[in-house]
């Protein structure tokens, strides 16, 4: 009866908690790959502390979602709704090797001490179901789409640029800039078109998402293959700091990494920096400390920029047009995070 007892104890107690009686959501993102963390027990659902989240918990969570690859790990009251006061918070700290197939196989720590300011949250990319191929860079190239395990190219008749703006942004570009027929011989597909039109709007998150039909005359050949061109994708970094979470602020765009003035920028345009960084709080430093990092050469991207400090990029703040500045290169902003 002993022997009975313990191990009764065991399963009750052991790694497989939560494995048997949980389940994991992303809330309060634009779409299902990124939001805040929460998992079920016992009908309940409640959210997982910040400490010691990282890439590799991210990464976990994507894989048991289908989320393809692990971006960004967040905290904080990014994702909103905000969190109610009165839901629980389950999980204090979670440790993964990043290789876990779900949560439930990583080691965990019951919550003891943590506030809803420190859920941790995630954004993921998707599964891989369309893709970019042939071109001379990464946002370029022959549309393909997976369907019941197969790649397929996409015929002219069925496309159009709308459907572009959502493949640049699924496949984690910047803007569309055209979409075309192609292709010789050499970039041409060679497996079988993809059998429906789609119907895009352009706001669609995915292309699984717009609304499409079989298409009854799909007579193309791959010579009707299409082709789309999107900007790279916006990137920010720190430079000239001790650590990636301070220093000189750049920005990517074209393919070209440039400085941003600092006229109109403020605590919240820090605040979306460092936390699109992954980094802490901004630390506020003053103006003569942020100089410290120096001025920068080259492109001065963007002038007046102004945020409300709820946006989750710094390209989504207002700004004027990519380029235009009224600004010398020793009036470029630098931002000091705290390090997670």
């Amino acid at each position: 009866m002993a022997l009975l007892f313990s191990l009764i104890l065991a399963i009750c107690t052991g790694p497989g908690l939560l494995e048997s009686s949980s389940r994991v959501r992303l809330v309060g993102g634009d779409h299902r790959c990124e939001g805040r963390v929460e998992v079920q027990r016992y009908g309940e659902w409640g959210t997982i502390c910040d400490d010691g989240w990282d890439i590799k918990d991210v990464a976990v969570v994507c894989r048991e979602l289908d989320c393809g690859v692990a971006k960004r790990a967040l905290s904080g009251t990014l994702f909103g709704p905000p969190t109610q006061q009165q839901q629980k918070i389950f999980i204090q700290q979670v440790k993964c090797h990043g290789m876990e197939e779900n949560l439930s196989q990583c080691e965990e720590e019951d919550a003891f001490d943590c506030t809803h300011d420190e859920d941790a949250g995630v954004v993921c990319g998707f599964p891989e179901n369309v893709r970019l191929v042939d071109g001379h860079k990464r946002c370029q190239g022959r549309v393909e789409v997976k369907q019941q395990g197969q790649w397929g190219t996409v015929c002219k008749g069925s496309w159009n640029f709308a459907a572009a703006k959502v493949v640049c942004q699924q496949v984690g570009c910047g803007r569309a800039i055209l979409t075309r027929k192609c292709c010789n011989k050499a970039t041409q597909g060679q497996g079988p078109i993809w059998p429906r039109k789609v119907s895009c709007s352009g706001k669609e998150i995915s292309l699984q998402d717009c609304p499409s039909e079989v298409w009854e005359k799909n007579n193309c050949t791959h010579d009707e293959d299409m082709w789309v061109e999107c900007e790279d994708p916006f990137d920010l970094k720190l430079v000239g700091g001790d650590s990636p979470c301070a220093g000189r602020l750049e920005v990517l765009h074209k393919g070209e990494w440039g400085t941003v003035c600092d006229d109109d920028w403020g605590e919240m345009a820090d605040q979306v920096v460092c936390r699109q960084l992954g980094c802490g709080a901004s630390l506020s430093p003053s103006v003569k400390f942020r100089r410290r990092f120096g001025p920068g050469v080259g492109r001065i991207w963007l002038d007046d920029v102004a945020c409300s400090g709820n946006e989750r990029s710094l390209e989504q703040c207002r700004h004027r047009f990519w380029g235009h500045h009224n600004c010398k290169h020793t009036e470029d902003v630098a931002v000091v995070c705290a390090e997670q």
